[in-house]
């Protein structure tokens, strides 16, 4: 899925296909879906489409966001709203969209992608940080609601500073310099791909409720 940016934001199209063709290349199954996690119904639409090519789905991972640094006293109206639309709305669709599917299966894994700003919050992503106290609170509840009642296996992955390039992406000069200085610690994407993989191995009568990883750096 691909969060709302703006017409040169998000995750280009050339790359999902790319990453298709090498997961085919290597023997497995895999089509991409370009898709405004904002709008409820193009949601919905790439989960009965999973569920068409693909049979069932046996994982959600929520990883849409934005993170934008500015300071109160900026007002930054528009960027606040990005930033929930995105990340709040985005995974309230999506949840909204494939909970039906795990119901009647009594089985699936739900992750949701937070951050260590959902555990402590820093100067100028005040915001972004609510977001992410969002997220857990989110998780928390779907975990005492469905996942006891119904088999269903609920996560949170709250990764620190990761290297994704997005440092470049932020709008502000200010946010810019912070956010530059904050990536020299980061850990590679991969790294944390591997604690998601590890939280999704699991069999189906075990959770890993949470994993928090950063960089060892990081002290925040």
């Amino acid at each position: 899925m691909r969060h709302r940016r703006g017409p040169d934001q998000g995750n280009p199209v050339g790359t999902l296909d790319d990453l298709v063709a090498e997961i085919r290349t290597d023997g497995g199954a895999a089509t991409a879906h370009v898709t405004d996690v904002t709008d409820p119904d193009q949601v919905q639409q790439l989960i009965d489409s999973a569920i068409d090519e693909h049979g069932r789905i046996d994982h959600l991972i929520n990883n849409a966001g934005l993170m934008l640094f500015s300071d109160w006293e900026d007002r930054a109206v528009d960027d606040w709203n990005l930033m929930i639309t995105n990340t709040i709305r985005g995974y309230l669709h999506a949840i909204s969209a494939v909970l039906p599917h795990m119901l009647d299966r009594n089985a699936g894994h739900i992750l949701n992608m937070s951050s260590v700003a959902g555990i402590r919050v820093g100067a100028s992503s005040g915001v972004y940080s609510a977001t992410k106290f969002f997220i857990r609170a989110v998780t928390d509840s779907l975990r005492q609601e469905v996942g006891t009642a119904h088999n269903i296996q609920i996560s949170t992955i709250s990764p620190g500073v990761i290297d994704t390039g997005w440092a470049d992406k932020v709008g502000n000069e200010q946010g810019r310099r912070t956010a530059r200085h904050l990536d020299e610690q980061a850990i590679s994407a991969d790294t944390v791909a591997g604690a998601v993989l590890y939280a999704l191995a699991q069999p189906a009568d075990v959770t890993v409720n949470d994993v928090v990883i950063h960089p060892t750096a990081q002290t925040w």
